[in-house]
């Protein structure tokens, strides 16, 4: 009983952790706007770039990967110390899951949110960092021929299940990030269309 109160516990820190609207407070009091309402309407880093500019963006980046590596690392190890009746991979896997789904369907915002691509790879840092390069790769080369964030974001995600999945130690985590990959592909779904129609927004290298 006490091993599933604390499950739960941790897994409502986890969400509302992700939940943290970063963009939206960055937006908010540099810009006073509201980052739903402007640029392409996606509460992330990229339109925080796009809408508000280099700093707050980076910021706004860097907070969102560490929400998903405090939770899988600090957060994770702290409760499973209660003797937490699961899988240690799958604990934090679903943690990991959780801070994802949270930043994406946040509770501050009305549960919308960003597209989970900076809070996936802190997850992925703090669960599996030498799985991550090849995905890091395939965004870099994808985003330099392109200047599309939507598509390397889309092939990074992809690649990362299949790495884990080949040279991968856990199950959990593979699954893991095969359902990151199918929401955030999901979450994509206008990108893609626009994709599609050549009407995407490039950002130059710069």
């Amino acid at each position: 009983m006490i091993s599933a109160f604390i499950f739960i516990i941790s897994v409502l820190i986890a969400y509302l952790i992700g939940s943290f609207p970063t963009s939206f407070i960055m937006a908010k009091i540099l810009k006073g706007i509201d980052i739903r309402q402007v640029g392409s309407k996606n509460a992330g880093a990229t339109n925080v770039l796009r809408s508000v500019g280099k700093i707050p963006a980076l910021v706004t980046l860097v907070v969102d990967i560490f929400k998903g590596m405090f939770v899988v690392t600090v957060v994770a190890n702290f409760f499973y110390g209660f003797d937490i009746n699961f899988d240690y991979d799958f604990y934090r896997s679903f943690l990991g899951l959780t801070v994802v789904c949270g930043h994406i369907w946040s509770i501050f915002l009305k549960f919308k949110g960003g597209k989970g691509i900076a809070t996936t790879l802190g997850v992925a840092l703090g669960l599996a960092p030498v799985l991550l390069l090849p995905s890091i790769f395939i965004w870099i080369v994808i985003f330099a021929i392109t200047k599309y964030v939507s598509l390397a974001s889309i092939f990074a995600l992809i690649a990362f299940p299949i790495v884990s999945g080949i040279f991968g130690r856990s199950m959990y985590i593979t699954i893991l990030g095969a359902i990151i990959c199918l929401i955030s592909i999901y979450k994509h779904k206008d990108n893609i269309k626009r994709l599609m129609k050549g009407q995407e927004s490039k950002i130059g290298l710069r």
